[in-house]
């Protein structure tokens, strides 16, 4: 399966083999081992290492549940009137969808699948970059894409990518898709990323945002045996990433998103959570609760310093 469609889902395998994920799981990580595949964003994909990148058809089956957890909390960060920029991505997709019902929002973006979603709200104005179109994940990409964001200033960019670490923050398989987003970032006074937990932890081979300029990672809660995942968090909490994490409630909406307008309230500290030295609070890891306390936004926390 992984030969024929270049990735698939640990819950597809599943479905196939008629066995539980927990089982395919393990059958995945002994390929792994001799060298038949990676295993990457839930399921696994042909190996390749750094250089290894999956195409949309392949992304968008993985991880579905969870980017759309993510989408719905994102979405409440942006308010009415606002400019924001979006890169590509299955997640950033997800996203646009839900921006679709922000009245006044402008929205720039080198993603021809952020701008079809957002297509026909009549509230939205979409601005798109020139470049060169990338087709494994229909994107503007090159110097052309680069060159019309010059000058560009917004409030927030959101953007996804293939790895995230509290080393060397986000990162992209592709070079001209890293190039593009490193231009998304200067044009932002806040970046915010979008990675669903098999995300962290990965390292891919070109450097899109470095650690100090994510000001908030939006992602899922990671399963309880995945340690992994749960320490790279901490590490970018304590770096000064704010952190919030979707539970499964989160998209209880049925994905309809925050009301037109609704913006985050004050991020509410955990308890436990050290004071810096001039009294503040330190980095740590934020309840989404106060940023979506609509009905069916709520979604809970995960206090990895238990852990």
């Amino acid at each position: 399966m992984v030969r024929a469609n270049g990735a698939v889902s640990l819950r597809e395998l599943a479905r196939v083999v008629q066995t539980s994920e927990v089982t395919v799981r393990r059958d995945v990580r002994a390929l792994e081992a001799e060298g038949l595949l990676d295993r990457r964003h839930g399921g696994a994909v042909l190996p390749g290492g750094f250089t290894r990148e999956s195409g949309f058809p392949q992304k968008s089956h993985l991880s579905t549940a969870e980017k759309t957890a993510i989408a719905d909390l994102a979405a409440g960060l942006v308010g009415e009137g606002e400019a924001i920029v979006v890169g590509a991505g299955t997640t950033t997709q997800e996203l646009a969808r839900r921006l679709a019902r922000v009245p006044g929002l402008t929205v720039v973006t080198n993603s021809l699948l952020v701008a079809q979603a957002l297509a026909h709200a009549n509230r939205v104005e979409v601005v798109m970059t020139g470049g060169t179109l990338r087709g494994s994940n229909y994107a503007l990409v090159g110097s052309g894409a680069e060159q019309s964001l010059q000058g560009l200033r917004v409030s927030r960019a959101f953007l996804s990518g293939s790895g995230l670490t509290a080393e060397r923050g986000l990162s992209t398989s592709n070079m001209l898709s890293a190039s593009v987003d490193r231009a998304l970032v200067q044009a932002a006074a806040e970046v915010v990323v979008l990675a669903d937990h098999t995300k962290l932890g990965s390292d891919t081979m070109f450097q899109t945002v470095p650690t100090e300029l994510i000001t908030r990672l939006v992602t899922d809660e990671p399963p309880l045996h995945d340690e992994r995942a749960a320490a790279e968090l901490q590490s970018l909490a304590d770096q000064g990433v704010e952190i919030t994490v979707a539970g499964p409630e989160a998209d209880a909406s049925g994905g309809a998103g925050p009301p037109p307008g609704r913006r985050p309230r004050r991020d509410m500290p955990l308890p436990g959570q050290r004071r810096t030295q001039n009294g503040g609070l330190g980095p740590q890891l934020r309840s989404a609760s106060a940023l979506a306390d609509v009905p069916g936004e709520r979604a809970r926390v995960a206090d990895l310093r238990r852990r």
